[in-house]
């Protein structure tokens, strides 16, 4: 029996697999400046954040149509099922799609279709947030969270991605307040090479749900405190923070210490075609590193599905399967 656990940190660009973005490409006649697969591998050493989201976007030019969108969801999906991941709460970058001629209609249709099969296959329940580039400017990401409200896009929450440094939560105060009036979830990606300040910034102007990584709360001990007594979640990517550099290994990883501490933290794979693993291969390399115990692993995968936007009855379904394999030892 696999642990069950609510993927929550996952960005669907994220995961598309070399192989995937070739045959992509030839499909839909796009020219990447790396034609085989051996030079396109070659990219993937990342010495920061920047330096992955070049590639990053760069490779994402090779979806083009809905059902390039529906085919990577359904991918991810199977290989989430396999991962034990009973929810997810997938994030999407709108503006990286609308700049390159797609329409928000073709984009969510496609990702919603991968959605329900997923549903209807592996019994997959999920929530879709579209993501804002912090790096554009605030009146980009209002602009087009206008025309999702206007045009009833099926979106459930927004979030705040891409390069972080120099680029404050405080930028999109009136972006959140607008989707939170118009009962979207909301958050926001904060501390991980940004300061423990721009989290701060996250709750208390962007008033976000969930802080995504938020390792860097270790450096302030008031903010530390106040986390845990609001038992704010934090959606952690090891494998991510080590390729990106944000630790330096999985040893240096704070998740143990954060864990210790009582904070609200679950694991996720952020985006795995790029950083070594999808929430498998996550989960063992913290549970080999740092000896988690079974009641260990249970804490994260409760952490995730108390974390979700799910409602409660069906959060206390998957809270009963984490139980049911605690038990099952």
């Amino acid at each position: 029996m696999k642990l069950p656990v609510a993927e929550l940190h996952i960005h669907l660009e994220g995961t598309l697999e070399p192989e995937t973005i070739l045959r992509l490409a030839g499909q839909n006649n796009i020219e990447l400046p790396w034609p085989s697969l051996e030079e396109l591998r070659a990219q993937y050493s990342f010495s920061n954040l920047q330096s992955f989201l070049d590639l990053f976007y760069a490779n994402m030019a090779v979806l083009r149509t809905a059902a390039d969108f529906q085919e990577i969801t359904t991918d991810y999906l199977l290989r989430a099922h396999e991962s034990g991941v009973r929810h997810v709460e997938l994030f999407f970058d709108p503006q990286a799609h609308l700049e390159r001629g797609l329409t928000l209609t073709e984009v969510i249709a496609g990702i919603r279709a991968g959605l329900q099969e997923g549903l209807d296959r592996w019994g997959i329940t999920h929530r879709l947030i579209a993501c804002f580039w912090r790096h554009a400017p605030a009146e980009s990401a209002m602009e087009i969270l206008r025309t999702l409200v206007q045009e009833k896009h099926a979106i459930d929450g927004i979030g705040l991605d891409s390069s972080e440094l120099g680029y404050p939560p405080i930028l999109f105060q009136e972006v959140f307040a607008f989707a939170r009036e118009n009962g979207l979830h909301v958050v926001a990606h904060a501390g991980e090479e940004g300061p423990a300040e721009y989290i701060v910034q996250a709750l208390d102007l962007l008033k976000v749900e969930r802080i995504d990584h938020g390792i860097r709360c270790l450096e302030d001990p008031a903010l530390v405190q106040r986390l845990v007594a609001e038992q704010m979640p934090l959606t952690v990517c090891p494998l991510s923070n080590v390729r990106l550099r944000a630790v330096d290994t999985i040893a240096h990883h704070p998740l143990r210490q954060m864990l210790d501490l009582g904070l609200k933290v679950s694991i996720h794979s952020d985006d795995p075609a790029y950083f070594g693993g999808y929430l498998d291969a996550n989960f063992a390399a913290v549970i080999g590193q740092f000896d988690l115990s079974r009641e260990d692993q249970a804490v994260l995968a409760r952490n995730s599905i108390e974390a979700s936007f799910l409602e409660a009855p069906a959060k206390a379904a998957l809270l009963g399967e984490v139980t049911a394999w605690l038990e099952s030892r």
